[in-house]
């Protein structure tokens, strides 16, 4: 089969939960015989290689600063990109059996939406967030965020093949108008699904990994890790990521005394380290799409402390009491009593993380995605049950031009 995947960025040059989704598709889709091309966005040096094994990487639009300063999406970028997927689809649109893109940023899915007559391709779509009105507002302002409200409905309601990664954004988008069902994927996870192993923590550390932007709330992570240290003995937090929010937590440490470490971005096996060795994850998100981190923290027998709210998907993944807690007020000092409850529970509650990772590994894992994706792919409708058995890849078929 061959397949063209959109996005306007490539893991691991930039970082997130989108950019390794993609990344991990692609490579899986390429593993299993099919003919892979992902269209984005330079954001390699000149003479570098994109560097992914198996895979046609095409850039549409040059090198651009996706983010303003205070962390909000720029503009300008998803309109090149859009207009640069529109002209790769209009030359080789015929050349894909399947376009898979993401939602965002919009103007992409619009241009692959408008050249499906001419294209011939089955359009499928990724909708890892579906603001509500009243976020576009806060985030964008009156005018720019009803525009940018009426533009997200407009894409819902193209025809299309749609998927969500929580049961949250698969609500929102059927009352945003989309025709037809939606396929729920719960599996991202690419590591080992073997039971974790329960260890005791050498010392308390409660950990925070993600970019430092406002949604992510770092400051209130940072807080509440002071704040709990005051209830438990030798506790210390850390915080991982980089990001525009980061000399507001830099103040917010400062004033710890030292409790808490701010340690950058590091390589994904510190980040591994850290989350079997922690007495807990921190998850002060206001918005999130899936919450993966959840995931990984669990595959290690770590619980988490996630902080619940209106945007918030990750919830979804904590069973409360079980693998983690859920924090219904977003203030230092109720995550700092979840922290606490956390090390009072022990070895007992690292037990049950460890059993929850187990009995929800297989339909948390890419390869049970996958399946589903493959099966979409092959014609079956979105929101249609899942096949006994995995669909067999297609063989490779002529290559499009880059």
């Amino acid at each position: 089969m061959r397949v063209c995947l959109v996005y306007d960025c490539l893991f691991p040059h930039t970082v997130g939960g989108a950019e390794r989704w993609y990344r991990n598709l692609a490579e899986r889709l390429a593993e299993a015989g099919h003919d892979v091309t992902y269209l984005t966005l330079t954001q390699w040096a000149a003479g570098e290689e994109p560097g992914v094994d198996g895979v046609r990487v095409v850039s549409v639009g040059p090198r651009m600063e996706l983010y303003a300063a205070a962390g909000r999406r720029r503009i300008t970028p998803p309109l090149r990109f859009g207009l640069g997927v529109l002209g790769h689809l209009l030359a080789h649109g015929r050349d894909y059996d399947v376009v898979h893109t993401a939602s965002f940023p919009y103007f992409s899915l619009l241009a692959a939406g408008l050249l499906v007559p001419l294209g011939r391709y089955r359009l499928v779509v990724d909708w890892h967030e579906v603001w509500s009105r009243g976020y576009w507002r806060e985030y964008l302002g009156p005018v720019a965020g009803a525009v940018g409200y009426a533009v997200q409905r407009v894409c819902a309601r193209i025809p299309q093949e749609a998927f969500c990664f929580s049961e949250l954004h698969a609500g929102r988008l059927g009352r945003e108008g989309l025709a037809g069902a939606v396929t729920v994927l719960r599996g991202e996870y690419t590591g080992s699904l073997q039971t974790p192993e329960v260890r005791d923590p050498a010392e308390p550390v409660a950990v925070f990994a993600g970019r430092l932007i406002p949604e992510k709330r770092a400051p209130l992570a940072v807080a509440a890790m002071a704040a709990a240290a005051r209830r438990v003995p030798g506790l210390r937090g850390v915080v991982y990521g980089d990001g525009p929010d980061r000399e507001e937590a830099a103040r917010a440490a400062g004033a710890a005394d030292g409790v808490v470490t701010l340690a950058g971005f590091v390589d994904s096996a510190v980040i591994d380290v850290a989350l079997r060795d922690a007495l807990c994850l921190v998850v002060t998100s206001r918005r999130e799409g899936y919450g993966m981190v959840v995931v990984e923290a669990a595959a290690r027998a770590t619980p988490s402390v996630v902080v619940a709210g209106a945007d918030n998907a990750a919830t979804e993944l904590v069973d409360d009491g079980v693998n983690g807690l859920i924090v219904r007020e977003d203030d230092a000092e109720a995550v700092a009593e979840a922290i606490e409850r956390v090390h009072r529970a022990g070895r007992a509650l690292r037990a049950s993380t460890a059993a929850w990772f187990e009995a929800h590994a297989e339909s948390l894992s890419l390869a049970s995605s996958l399946e589903r994706v493959l099966e979409v792919y092959a014609g079956a409708p979105a929101g249609s049950p899942p096949a006994p058995a995995p669909t067999a890849p297609s063989p490779p078929r002529s290559s499009p031009r880059a």
